[in-house]
């Protein structure tokens, strides 16, 4: 590289912000999963698959896009209208810009209400920021009762490569018997594997979406609350997918493909999963060392 001396100071600065773009835009340019869920599976409409479950005052449907808000009087939420025990569950969805810390924006799935105080959940969540501050979606999975009174998450915290306040992007879960897959824009970000039947949801479970207050943990662990100041804080759902067994289907009903090749991922697959994973996770419980992993078993088995 010695021949770098005998260039002009001008060039090496073209050179280097070159090189800094390049180096960029690579980690911003999403890979190709080469298999496509979102634009395989036909959207249905809302009143189709899903009713309100609280707030109703703070919901309002039009052309297909759900709008749900959160103000000092309350928040919104809605439910499918059957639970499944397997399947692909996706939404499109847009956050609000500004201030929105303390707000949390979930799509995910649950059986709380089948089984109070003992439930299964499988969460995407943003955590709402602070002006010029990224939105954090965290991912979390809880077994029998391990949301409830014995708090035992299995977060994975991601930044994203785009920004989710200016446009639609499509969030989906793909959960079958062995595995459980997060995608963003159809690009794995993480796959929960079933190691065991004590650390893997197994009971049906329903597809919900909700905006809610959390001021006492989703942003910095509670050091910024919600600010009604900026209400109402909406989130926006369209292009809404479930494809699955539901919990009355046959026995007969096969899972959805996790990929080309059936379950696991594949290898264009892996790779967007390594990239995404390399790049934007923040945060992985089971690189935790503060957390007792006895209680997740899974973090030590390969």
């Amino acid at each position: 590289m010695a021949f770098l001396h005998t260039l002009p100071s001008t060039l090496l600065l073209f050179f280097f912000f070159f090189f800094i773009f390049i180096s960029f835009s690579t980690i911003n340019a999403q890979p190709s999963p080469s298999y496509y869920p979102s634009k395989i599976f036909k959207p249905l409409a809302f009143h189709y698959g899903f009713q309100n479950l609280w707030g109703a005052q703070h919901q309002h449907v039009h052309h297909g896009q759900v709008s749900i808000w959160l103000d000092r009087n309350s928040g919104s939420g809605f439910k499918s209208t059957r639970p499944f025990r397997n399947g692909y569950f996706g939404a499109s969805i847009k956050l609000q810009p500004g201030y929105t810390a303390g707000v949390i924006t979930a799509f995910y799935l649950s059986n709380n209400q089948a089984h109070p105080g003992f439930h299964d959940e499988v969460d995407i969540e943003f955590l709402g920021t602070t002006p010029g501050n990224p939105y954090t979606l965290q991912t979390n999975v809880y077994v029998r009762g391990s949301g409830d009174g014995r708090v035992i998450g299995r977060e994975m915290k991601f930044h994203l490569w785009f920004d989710p306040t200016s446009a639609f992007h499509h969030y989906a879960i793909i959960w079958n018997p062995d595995e459980i897959i997060f995608l963003v824009d159809d690009v794995p970000i993480r796959r929960y594997q079933k190691k065991s039947a004590a650390t893997f949801p197994i009971r049906p479970m329903w597809v919900y979406g909700s905006i809610w207050d959390a001021s006492s943990w989703a942003t910095d662990d509670g050091r910024y609350p919600a600010d009604y100041r900026y209400e109402p804080f909406i989130a926006r759902y369209t292009n809404f997918i479930i494809v699955g067994c539901s919990a009355y289907a046959s026995l007969r009903c096969r899972p959805v493909r996790s990929s080309v090749y059936g379950r696991g991922l594949g290898p264009s697959q892996s790779i967007a999963m390594r990239w995404a994973q390399r790049n934007f996770l923040v945060y992985d419980y089971c690189k935790d060392f503060k957390r007792d992993h006895s209680l997740t078993p899974e973090c030590n088995w390969p």
